[in-house]
């Protein structure tokens, strides 16, 4: 059976893990949200191997890039410059 709750979330987006929900859970340990429609799910870093801790890691650099090019902060050429910068890396 499953252990229910309820908590809150603080201005600052903060949520309290109930005291008897983190009774294994270690100060720092680092957890992914997963966010599926009106469901939030929680689930220890501990629990993905090195390969899906990248891949999370690279998701979150591209969210961001995107963010950053809608904000207009993107650099903008056409296909031929940017083919060329590419051959510099």
């Amino acid at each position: 059976m499953a252990n229910i709750s309820i908590t809150k979330m603080s201005s600052k987006g903060q949520v309290v893990i109930p005291q008897e929900m983190r009774e294994e859970i270690k100060e720092g340990e680092e957890f992914v949200i997963i966010k599926e429609g009106n469901r939030i799910i929680l689930k220890s870093v501990k629990e993905f191997d090195e390969n899906v801790k990248e891949d999370l890691e690279f998701a979150k650099r591209t969210e961001e890039a995107w963010r950053d090019i809608e904000a207009g902060k993107g650099v903008k050429m056409d296909f031929d410059d940017f083919v060329k910068e590419m051959k510099k890396w």
